[in-house]
């Protein structure tokens, strides 16, 4: 297991103690926690600008279209 320091100002300090007492987390479970999510957010955005681009090759058939087909 790697061991990490991190520095922090004395406003970022406040704010990892307040969201620690406030979530009932020790702090390094609360900046684990807040990693992965953001891990977990870049892969969503990977996932999301894929398909996306997947989609824009796609052809689209409009609603006229499929009454026409009726």
């Amino acid at each position: 297991m790697a061991v990490i320091s991190v520095r922090l100002n004395s406003e970022e300090e406040k704010i990892v103690s307040f969201l620690s007492e406030h979530l009932e987390k020790d702090k390094s479970t609360l900046i684990r926690d807040s990693i992965m999510e953001m891990y977990e957010d870049y892969i969503d955005r990977e996932f999301i600008e894929r398909f996306e681009s997947d989609e824009i090759n796609k052809k689209f058939i409009t609603a006229e279209d499929i009454l026409k087909s009726i």
